[in-house]
């Protein structure tokens, strides 16, 4: 244990700067897919039979192995950080784009005609019935996203886009566990902290009333 905490202490630098790498890619990338699926999941649900099709397409990346998408990446753009994040972000648009349009579609049609009935917009429906409601969905995707993307972010460090993957690699070609732990322990400490900022996050944006909802 002495160990550990002397490996800690000596590589305490590396590790804080491997970490911010690793949370930069994670958060570029899913930043970047909120971005591109919550707009397509809101406009897919007035084009429901295109839904199905668009789905599909982008659940198929779910199927392509993590490593062999990374690795797919380097003939076309390279090493580096740029086709990681692409990558990350590519393996994230499934879930919170089919959160979005099940969220959305979900809102129940009688208060989306009590707004239309008080003469509101498409846009104020929207905004200020449907998404509120379907928030908790979305945000759910988006967690699920964030955990996911944090660990696979690991993986980044086999083109060269660095982040806790580094160290964790560099300690299974030296077959030392206390290297291992120095990037696994704060991979999971991350994933952990996201968890519960997202999930507080996702309570502070919904409204009292929609609250006491749920808990009934």
């Amino acid at each position: 244990m002495d160990q550990f905490w002397n490996t800690i202490q000596a590589d305490w630098p590396l590790i804080l700067e491997k970490t911010n790498e690793h949370i930069n890619l994670s958060l570029i990338s899913v930043l970047i897919a909120c971005v591109i699926a919550i707009p397509i999941g809101i406009v897919l649900t007035a084009y429901k039979r295109l839904a199905n099709t668009v789905i599909t397409t982008v659940s198929v990346i779910q199927t392509i192995p993590s490593l062999a998408l990374f690795g797919f990446m380097i003939p076309i753009l390279g090493i580096g950080t740029k086709p990681a994040i692409i990558a990350l972000t590519l393996y994230a648009l499934l879930p919170i784009l089919q959160n979005t349009y099940v969220g959305i579609s979900g809102v129940n049609p009688a208060l989306i005609e009590a707004g239309t009935g008080m003469g509101m917009t498409r846009w104020q429906i929207l905004w200020m019935v449907q998404l509120p409601i379907a928030r908790s969905i979305i945000m759910a995707g988006v967690r699920l996203v964030a955990v996911q993307t944090i660990s696979l972010a690991t993986i980044a460090t086999y083109i060269a886009a660095g982040g806790l993957g580094d160290i964790i690699t560099r300690g299974i070609s030296m077959i030392n566990t206390t290297t291992i732990l120095e990037g696994a322990v704060p991979v999971s400490l991350l994933v952990i902290i996201v968890n519960v900022l997202l999930l507080g996050l996702n309570r502070v944006l919904t409204p009292k009333g929609l609250r006491q909802q749920t808990k009934n």
